[in-house]
């Protein structure tokens, strides 16, 4: 595992990508989970520059293919835009994708404890209970 910072001129600050060899998900997914995750939380903001493909291949010792294919997925799901010649940015955010993606990321880690319950003979109830008291903790 390796942590790398990034330059990141237009927002003046670092771009913090961590790459895992020994994860089970390709470098690409790795790459383009992380960026959702910090324009999700804020962290980068509407219109910041990203690092060119070129310059996070090199800063991350990988292929330009690989950070070309992180791009064109977070272009795809409208987290990026790109505009030639001028490099990639963080999209305006919309509200609706903006919300889908956060039910989407709560609905994976429910279904993980739906998984471990069921694993460890849980009932519903039981997992209601605990999910009630979670929720209302402060």
């Amino acid at each position: 595992m390796y942590i790398i910072n990034i330059y990141n001129i237009a927002g003046g600050g670092y771009l913090n990508i961590i790459i895992s060899n020994s994860s089970g998900k390709p470098i690409y997914e790795q790459i383009t989970a992380q960026i959702k995750r910090m324009i999700l939380s804020g962290e980068l903001e509407d219109g910041a520059a990203l690092p060119s493909m070129r310059l996070l291949a090199k800063e991350l010792r990988i292929s330009v293919i690989t950070t070309k294919r992180a791009y064109t997925d977070l272009e795809r799901d409208g987290f990026i835009e790109t505009v030639v010649g001028k490099g990639s940015f963080v999209s305006r955010k919309n509200p609706d994708i903006l919300r889908e993606q956060q039910l989407k990321n709560a609905e994976e880690h429910l279904q993980k404890a739906v998984d471990t319950a069921k694993t460890y003979g849980i009932t519903k109830e039981e997992l209601q209970e605990m999910l009630d008291a979670l929720f209302d903790l402060e």
